[in-house]
């Protein structure tokens, strides 16, 4: 297998058999149920066609149309037309950009007869399938590691496909992607293999905002060993060594983690702080969208944004803030209870983990996960699964994103995973 730490072959297997599976069901269970309910007529971002539709394009909407709701639309719209309402940069490039290609690569036999966007959704039917497969593999390969227990990392690689998230991996948005390039991230990392996970997890940032949150890990787990290597030897010059390595690498290493996301906010600055486009170089039809959906598009003519005029101009930010009011507290209104209630149970497994996991290992939490704690008695066993000591780091990742999610963005998406605060809705 190409992910490091897997040796259980017939757990992978099986793994395999039963992705696929939820897969199959799940993109058949979408074509019926979407056939039968009436779309939500919600204020969405819905762009008009710019093609004349070809002989399968009807057929490729009835089987796969149900892929293509609500934030897909814009990953849709970006991998065929690029980025060119402001709120589209809310959608990071990579999803877009494995669209189009495997598209154009793949599907070009089927150019006759089906238009961009008809082979832009099935290439998301096979993209994702394919993605959320592979990634259920990977997070086999990283709790195998973490957990020290095969079995439990085989029920949570089965549980895994079995998400209340399942829409989202499979419809064209970018959660799958995002999932295999940080569990394959994690795993090497856990591995050793820094480099390899520096690049994945930077790839993971070009795919998904969240991307950020993942250079704790490489602070955390880096320093985690430099100290061991430190209390094992204990030397001053093996102090000085280990500090000035740290610092060198691991800011390195943040700092190509950090660069997906710093390049794609200065190609939005470029974009509409220092326009070159003018009105009449774009389409009439996605001109009328903007005009009355109130969208900004870049324009030589019109006044400059306010966000360009702060300090450091965050496109991302601006966006969150105005289009989606995401912010403290904002979203703790009488009318979101029910979202709340949604919520509810998969944040309060993620707070009960946090704290069966604190009343099992006190003195390593308080140790910060930094200073292995050896047991006493010689006769007690090393804890494992979600008890042991690897897990630290991922149970104060669940809990950050968790407090975030909670109180700074749209609530309900913690219903379907705690590690997305950028997935957010019209």
């Amino acid at each position: 297998m190409l992910i490091p730490g897997i040796h259980g072959k017939k757990d992978v297997q099986i793994i395999v058999q039963f992705a696929a599976f939820t897969r199959v069901l799940s993109l058949i269970l979408q074509a019926v149920l979407n056939a039968l309910i009436p779309d939500h007529e919600a204020d969405a971002f819905s762009p008009p066609r710019s093609e004349e539709t070809l002989f399968l394009d009807h057929t490729t909407e009835l089987l796969f149309g149900g892929l293509s709701r609500w934030d897909a639309e814009h990953f849709l719209f970006i991998a065929e037309h690029g980025y060119l309402y402001e709120h589209n940069f809310a959608f990071f490039p990579l999803f877009p950009l494995v669209l189009r290609s495997l598209s154009t690569i793949l599907l070009w036999p089927l150019s006759p007869f089906l238009t961009v966007h008809g082979r832009l959704l099935v290439t998301v039917a096979i993209a994702n399938s394919a993605l959320f497969v592979t990634s259920a593999v990977a997070l086999y390969g990283l709790s195998r590691l973490v957990l020290q227990d095969r079995k439990l990392a085989l029920i949570s690689s089965l549980i895994y496909c079995l998400t209340p998230a399942n829409v989202f991996m499979l419809a064209g948005y970018s959660e799958s992607l995002f999932a295999l390039l940080t569990f394959g991230g994690l795993c090497l990392l856990e591995r050793g293999f820094t480099i390899g996970a520096c690049l994945l997890l930077c790839f993971a940032t070009a795919a998904r905002a969240n991307g950020l949150a993942n250079a704790g890990f490489l602070l955390y787990l880096p320093l985690q060993r430099s100290l061991t290597q430190v209390f094992n030897r204990g030397s001053a010059w093996h102090y000085s060594c280990a500090a000035l390595r740290f610092l060198l690498t691991t800011t390195l290493y943040v700092g190509v983690v950090l660069f997906p996301f710093c390049l794609f906010q200065f190609y939005g600055y470029y974009t509409f702080c220092l326009p070159s486009l003018t009105e009449e170089q774009i389409s009439p039809a996605f001109l009328n969208l903007a005009r009355e959906k109130g969208y900004r598009i870049p324009d030589a003519a019109a006044p400059t944004p306010s966000w360009c005029m702060k300090p450091v101009p965050v496109l991302y930010s601006y966006i969150q803030d105005v289009y989606w009011d995401v912010g403290f507290l904002r979203y703790f209104q009488f009318k979101q209870i029910p979202n709340f209630l949604l919520a509810f149970p998969a944040a309060i497994l993620s707070a009960l983990a946090s704290y069966m996991y604190i009343i099992a290992n006190p003195r390593f939490c308080l140790y910060l996960g930094l200073r292995e704690i050896k047991e006493k008695k010689k006769d007690r066993k090393p804890l494992t699964g979600l008890y042991c000591q690897k897990v630290f780091v991922y149970i104060v990742h669940c809990s950050v994103l968790l407090t975030f999610g909670v109180f700074c963005m749209h609530v309900q998406v913690s219903f379907s995973k705690t590690d997305t605060p950028s997935k957010n809705r019209y």
